[in-house]
């Protein structure tokens, strides 16, 4: 089961002669693997241990309930994911993702200065995104 609402694996390529000798990777080993989350195409690149994860790179998933928080968090800190700060986390390859809601964004673009510091102030405090505080934080409440 996917911890995506849409997704799907696409075609893999694999490192002939002359591309394994290039990236010092075995031939036939995975060169390239292709998949899709919510009608967006990625491509992921097997280049060894030349370079490394680092949270320059993340991806940023919006969730527009608890729940989807909850078991897109819950499907990525599984088996050796890392929870990080801010709604930020890194899942057991060392990807960083960005877990946040839309609503999220809107209410740190308020153009009341207090409310977006008091949701601010309330994210920086927390871990994994919990909507309900950060409403409360919006309100004042």
């Amino acid at each position: 089961m996917s911890i995506f609402t849409h997704s799907k694996m696409g075609p893999i390529t694999r490192y002939g002669e002359a591309g394994a000798q290039a990236a010092g990777r075995p031939k036939g080993s995975v060169m390239t693997v292709t998949f899709e989350i919510d009608g967006q195409e990625y491509v992921a690149l097997n280049d060894g241990p030349i370079f490394k994860f680092t949270e320059a790179v993340s991806f940023m998933v919006k969730c527009r309930t608890q729940k989807e928080i909850d078991d897109l968090w819950e499907g990525l800190t599984r088996d050796g994911g890392e929870p990080g700060p801010c709604g930020w986390l890194k899942d057991k390859y060392g990807l960083s993702w960005q877990i946040v809601s839309p609503e999220w964004e809107a209410m740190l673009r308020d153009k009341d200065p207090q409310k977006s510091e008091r949701v601010m102030t309330a994210i920086l405090q927390m871990t994994k995104p919990d909507l309900n505080t950060l409403k409360q934080a919006y309100e004042g409440t």
